[in-house]
Parts: C-alpha cells; sequence; structure tokens
C-alpha cells in the first residue's frame, strides 16, 4: 500500500491499516461490485480506553494544545462539540475568522466595523462553555482576507479599528487570540519587507493585549504557512518574520503542504527552524470548504513524533456537518494524545462505538464511513473529493458500468434510509448532504454520456 497514507512506513498503525484499506488508491478505484468497500472498517465488541492511554511512566499527553476550530460555523455549533472536547481530552476549540465576517455564508469581511452583538453574545456563551469545560478557547480574526479594503500596516486608523474587535472579546475573558493573514494576495509585493510589516502587527497586538491581561496569548497565521519555508519567497517572508516576531507569539503551520496526505517530522523541523518560534499544526483534515463531500475516516499520514518539533495539534472540521465530524475528530484527538502508539485501524472503530449506543447505530455509522472513508484515505488533497460521486463518475466510464453505478446509489440510499432510521433526531446535515450526493448521482446515471461529479446539480 502507499507511504503516503501511513503515518511512518513499517510501523504497526500502518500494518494495522493495511488489514481493512484493500485499494489505497481510494474510492474510484473500479472494482467488478461496487458495494465491496474499498475501506473496511472493524467496530470493536466493548469499549476499550480512549484516546490511547498514555503508556506507563508518562504522565504528559503528546502534544501540549490538542483541538479543533470551526469552518464558517455557528456559535451553536461550538456548543454542541465542547462536551466532545472535553470527554475525549482534547483542549483547544478555535473559533474560525469567518464566524466573525460581517457575512460568513457570503464571505463579506468587513473587519473595522465593530463586532455585532449578536456574534459577541455567541463567543461569550462558547467562552464560557469552555471554561467550565477546562478548554481554551481561541479567538480568530483576519482584517484582509474578503475584504474590500484590507488593513494597512501602517495605520495607526486601522490598528485601533481591528484593536476595538480584540478589546470588546478581550472583555468577555478569552485570553487567547490569533491573527490570520493566510491565503491572501502577494503578487508584485516585497515579500521580506511583508514578514516584517506582519511581525511588528502581530507585536503591537500582543502587546495592547497583555496591557489588559500580561497572560494573554496569541497565535499567528503568516502568508505561507505549509511546507519546509526554506526556499524561495517562503523563505524570504518566514525569516523576515521570525526575526522580528516576539518570541511569545505562535506560529501556525498546515503540514508538508496545504492540504497533504503526509505531515513528517523533517519538514516541521525546517518550518521552525525558519521561523524560529514555537509551532501549531493546523491540520487541513477533515475539512471540506463546505463542498458537500464527507471526510469520515480516520486521520494518517501524520508522523509519530511531530510532538517533538509542534506544541499543538489543531484539526480542521467538516462545514457544516458538525456532528458526523465528530467521527474523524475523534482519531484526531486519539492522535493528538499518544501519537507513537496512534493505529487508526483501532481508532476509527473506537471512535464509532464511543458515538453510537446500540448495534445497529455502529453499523449505520460504520457503513456510511465505508462509503466516505475521504480525502486521506484516498491518497488524495482535494477536500471537495467526494468518494461516492467520483466512484459513480469513474463507473460510468466503463462498459456496463452504468448498472453498477445504479446499485451503488441504491446502497446510498439504504445507508441514508438506516441513518434516519437510527438517529431521527441528529445528524440533520449530513442527511441533507446524503440527499443532495443521491439526487447529483441520479442526474449522473441519467444523462447519456460520462458524467463529472460536479456538474451540475452542487453536493
Amino acid at each position: 500500500m502507499r507511504e503516503s497514507i501511513l503515518r511512518k512506513p513499517g510501523s504497526a498503525a500502518a500494518l494495522a491499516l493495511s488489514v481493512v484499506l484493500l485499494f489505497p488508491s481510494g474510492c474510484a478505484r473500479d472494482r467488478p461490485d461496487p458495494l465491496t468497500p474499498s475501506f473496511r472498517v472493524t467496530v470493536p465488541a466493548e469499549r476499550s480506553p480512549f484516546p490511547t492511554p498514555l503508556p506507563a511512566g508518562r504522565k504528559e499527553p503528546g502534544f501540549i494544545l490538542r483541538g479543533t476550530k470551526g469552518w464558517a460555523w455557528t456559535w451553536d455549533q461550538y456548543l454542541a462539540e465542547i462536551p466532545y472536547l472535553a470527554r475525549y481530552k482534547m483542549n483547544f476549540l478555535m473559533s474560525c475568522y469567518l464566524s466573525a465576517f460581517t457575512d460568513p455564508v457570503k464571505l463579506v469581511n468587513r473587519w473595522w466595523e465593530p463586532l455585532p452583538q449578536a456574534t459577541l453574545d455567541g463567543i461569550g456563551k462558547v467562552a464560557a462553555a469552555c471554561r467550565d469545560a477546562g478548554i481554551t478557547y481561541c479567538f480568530s480574526f483576519h482584517p484582509a482576507l474578503f475584504s474590500d479594503r484590507p488593513l494597512h500596516t501602517d495605520s495607526d486608523a486601522d490598528f485601533a479599528d481591528m484593536w476595538r474587535n480584540y478589546a470588546s472579546v478581550q472583555a468577555l475573558g478569552v485570553r487567547w487570540f490569533s491573527l490570520s493573514y493566510d491565503d491572501i494576495d502577494v503578487k508584485g509585493r516585497d515579500i521580506a519587507a511583508l514578514g516584517t510589516a506582519h511581525a511588528g502587527l502581530a507585536n503591537r497586538l500582543l502587546g495592547r493585549l497583555r496591557e489588559k491581561d500580561p497572560a494573554a496569548e496569541l497565535i499567528f497565521c503568516p502568508v505561507y504557512y505549509w511546507g519546509p519555508a526554506d526556499q524561495g519567497e517562503a523563505r524570504l517572508y518566514m525569516e523576515a518574520l521570525g526575526q522580528v516576531l516576539d518570541k511569545d507569539i505562535f506560529v501556525f503551520w498546515t503540514g508538508d503542504a496545504v492540504v497533504t496526505t503526509r505531515i513528517t517530522r523533517q519538514a516541521a523541523e525546517s518550518f521552525r527552524k525558519t521561523v524560529g518560534h514555537r509551532i501549531v499544526i493546523w491540520d487541513n483534515y477533515p475539512v471540506n470548504d463546505r463542498s458537500g463531500a464527507l471526510h469520515l475516516g480516520p486521520v494518517v499520514g501524520r508522523d509519530p513524533d511531530l510532538d517533538e518539533v509542534a506544541y499543538g495539534y489543531m484539526g480542521n472540521p467538516l462545514a457544516p456537518q458538525n456532528e458526523i465530524n465528530r467521527i474523524p475528530l475523534l482519531t484526531c484527538a486519539d492522535y493528538a494524545w499518544n501519537p507513537r502508539a496512534y493505529d487508526p485501524a483501532r481508532s476509527i472503530g473506537q471512535s464509532i462505538f464511543e458515538l453510537a449506543d446500540t448495534p445497529a447505530r455502529r453499523a449505520v455509522l460504520k457503513d456510511l464511513v465505508e462509503l466516505y472513508p475521504g480525502n486521506l484515505i484516498s491518497g488524495r488533497t482535494m477536500t471537495g473529493y467526494n468518494c461516492v460521486l467520483e466512484k459513480i463518475a469513474a463507473l460510468l466510464k466503463e462498459p456496463g458500468g452504468r448498472e453498477l453505478a445504479g446499485r451503488l446509489v441504491g446502497r446510498v440510499e439504504s445507508v441514508a434510509a438506516r441513518l434516519d432510521q437510527e438517529f431521527p433526531n441528529r445528524y440533520a446535515e449530513t442527511k441533507k448532504t446524503l440527499a443532495a450526493h443521491i439526487a447529483r448521482a441520479k442526474d449522473m446515471l441519467a444523462a447519456p454520456g460520462p458524467a463529472r461529479p460536479n456538474e451540475g446539480r452542487t453536493p
């Protein structure tokens, strides 16, 4: 099987996963019977300690900071996840900067305007619930992305507008903050000067936060937030940033690439050396960027000793399907707690056991994961990679594939019906997603020729 989806070649987890992963090329692999899953899950018969206990004599978990963020979630969605974070020994929840946008759905960012009272009320409830659960809440803000008036780093007026929003959140008792500059257009910019300017802005922000609370903390997300960052423009920016950035400020990093099947210690060490600061891994799994894709398999391909390089590990979730996101989230919690003992095959089965209280409920979640193991298991780096629709598109290109594709659609319909039956009051967003996939699949079947999975109706 491919090394690209393994934590470490030859490891126990690699061998365990090879038993359940029959076709590592993923869901689009052509097979005689599409009802035979390419990814197999074994749900245990009884509960085991979860996350995987630390070895005898070790008292501290792998990563110091362990958690997740939202993805344009509502404040009620954040509140719904806090009990699961606490139960499975995660200690960090960051709200997505999209949640603080003027319009999170249409992606309107008038960052200079005061946060609405409804937003502050939501943040206050989430922060209080996190404190009660022993979880660190982190407020994230982006003063440039999707904005027709990006913050000017040399403008006192712009800083004052931004600071007003941080100050209003700090007044709610929040102690951790994030400033993000990911995904902005830097074409034609002096990259080194930009790194210096961003460091100065972050330093100024941390200084103001610590005037009110000496224990305030800040995590900065740089323009170049992936890869070794030891060459080209990334190196120019990161070295300039690191030379000026306050030593107390953490830096986010997504791994060997923006979305990656592997996160390696080698790349982490290179990135940390270049920037010269403590790093927090912002793992872009199982995020779907609100595409409708479902990535439900275990996190794989993360080196077992990353905790020796990175201070923290944070996942990026599905949206808006936060409930079903708990399946892969629990595997991320398992990895972050004890990465050296992490076994993805055990972890995904145990996660399903934890989240369902009857054999029938566990069976339908198992079948759902086998339908949608996700992009990492498939060896893909697209957050919108849709296992079912990609498989149907592949079948429709083959002689006799239409009948096989039809059987697969029937399988998805059956799992969707069982999900509704076993969980009548849960997984509403996932049920909507499955219905959209089924409708799109039927459109593909009805089309006269081969169809692409994302043509026509959006899943």
